[in-house]
């Protein structure tokens, strides 16, 4: 053998040494970092807010565009957006930041539960909803009192929360996101728009419509067409009407256009002249949101907006096999998956964490689909 290949013999197998080395401190490492941490999830970010949790992971923080999603938290329904959150976060590699909106009195509660569980690396910020905003703006209706909260309206006020955002995305507490909510981000909103709805006419839960609370599928099962205010408008009472428990907005369409305030101009009126149809179920945020959207709104994939899973009936609606398939499920309707009794709950009880507190239990019986 040449002297020429013994040196090549020779820096190869030093390179291969040098190699060896390197992995075994970086197995090292990988084992001191568990031991200093042992709840370490992989691929965690850095919280929001710094004082939630002091153990900052820079190397693994998501970076990019940042996707804002904003969700409401009701002391009761807690869970119920612990389970969104964790199914959103855990689906996704994207930046996604959430943006919270409770009550004083739930923001200790919530800052416990995500602190303390997996989604203490989850990037949020709490925003307190102040009920008086929508003082004078709600039905005197002492039936719809009773089930309405302020809260309910927080999706109004959108730009409030996230003044600097362009896009964000607003979800219900009684969803489940099993795509990637990148690909949701990315939907494309035409020139003008302020938002983008799923139709309720669409092909994924035209069927859905809720049986028994009248045509629940367009104008006019939202709103009392007899009343002046609503013919004045020139609306097509057979107009597909859509869902708010997903909504994508144009941030700077929605400032430019004033949209919170000709949505809280609908809340007075009705206020006065209760305007919405006698048949209205419990969608009290729909209307006003038809009407100030009309033939005004783009369009969401409709397997980014499969409901009415919490409707009497929606385990024969959907199989199995399209439920897996759909890249978010919304329990709208009067049953749900924390509740006694629901279709497809196994699906959410993948996604739920349980309260570290103890207060929020899921009262629901194990009794399989309805």
């Amino acid at each position: 053998m040449t002297l020429r290949r013994v040196n090549v013999v020779i820096l190869v197998l030093l390179a291969v040494a040098f190699l060896i080395i390197v992995q075994r401190n970086l197995l090292n490492l990988n084992d001191f970092l568990q031991r200093e941490n042992p709840d370490a999830v992989p691929g965690v970010i850095l919280p929001f807010e710094a004082e939630l949790s002091p153990d900052l992971r820079l190397e693994s923080a998501r970076t990019g565009e940042e996707i804002p999603v904003v969700i409401t938290a009701a002391e009761e329904r807690l869970g119920a957006v612990v389970a969104a959150m964790n199914s959103v976060y855990q689906n996704s590699k994207a930046n996604v930041v959430f943006n919270i909106v409770t009550l004083n009195d739930t923001v200790d509660h919530l800052n416990v539960w995500l602190s303390k569980t997996r989604l203490n690396n989850v990037k949020y910020k709490i925003i307190v909803f102040k009920p008086e905003t929508v003082s004078g703006k709600m039905s005197k209706d002492p039936k719809r009192l009773e089930t309405v909260k302020p809260l309910t309206f927080a999706r109004f006020y959108l730009p409030a929360y996230i003044p600097d955002a362009e896009k964000a995305i607003y979800l219900d507490d009684d969803v489940i996101v099993q795509g990637d909510i990148q690909e949701l981000y990315e939907t494309s909103l035409k020139p003008g728009h302020a938002a983008a709805f799923s139709d309720d006419c669409d092909s994924a839960s035209a069927k859905g419509f809720v049986r028994g609370a009248g045509n629940q599928n367009n104008y006019i099962g939202f709103l009392d067409f007899k009343k002046e205010a609503i013919k004045k408008l020139g609306m097509r009472a057979n107009t597909c009407s859509f869902n708010p428990g997903v909504i994508i907005a144009n941030m700077t369409e929605w400032k430019n256009q004033n949209i919170t305030r000709q949505l809280e101009r609908w809340m007075e009126l009705n206020a006065q002249e209760d305007l919405y149809s006698k048949t209205l179920a419990d969608s009290i945020t729909t209307p006003p949101l038809l009407i100030v959207f009309y033939k005004h709104h783009s369009t969401i994939d409709p397997m980014w907006h499969v409901r009415h899973l919490g409707s009497t009936g929606a385990g024969n609606r959907y199989s199995p096999q399209f439920v897996k398939a759909a890249k978010l499920l919304h329990w709208n309707g009067h049953y749900k998956p924390w509740g006694r009794t629901s279709s497809f709950s196994d699906v959410w009880d993948k996604w739920y964490i349980p309260d570290p507190t103890g207060k929020f239990h899921p009262v629901r019986r194990h009794t399989g689909d309805k």
